[in-house]
């Protein structure tokens, strides 16, 4: 069973930085793409960032030049350093993995999430 628990979230001001980190376990996928999502109240949940594993990343438009997702294959963590943080950024951040060798793909696994709060 897959598990995904992140860590980092926090409150900070506008234009500060945290650093989340996504610990994943019991996955033994050789194509995967893990990513991280994003959901405020009242609101859809968006994607953030996604990293594969042969270290192509995407962003949501709303985070390029502030946000970078990165990944160490050595623990299996992902992480997302989140620079010039804006109030808008305000959400509860969750981590998702997707099976790349199974098509379709789909983010179909979960971490509890981490808060993230700009004010």
């Amino acid at each position: 069973h897959v598990q995904l628990v992140e860590s980092g979230g926090g409150l900070v001001q506008p234009g500060g930085s945290l650093r989340l980190s996504c610990a994943a376990s019991g996955y033994t996928y050789s194509s995967y793409c893990m990513g991280w999502f994003r959901q405020a109240p009242g609101k859809e949940r968006e994607g953030v960032a996604a990293i594969d594993s042969d270290g192509t990343t995407t962003y949501a438009d709303s985070v390029k030049g502030r946000f970078t997702i990165s990944q160490d294959n050595a623990k299996n963590t992902v992480y997302l350093q989140m620079n010039s943080l804006k109030s808008e950024d305000t959400a509860l951040y969750y981590c998702t993995i997707a099976n790349l060798q199974r098509v379709p793909s789909a983010f179909e696994y979960w971490g509890q999430g981490t808060q993230v709060t700009v004010s």
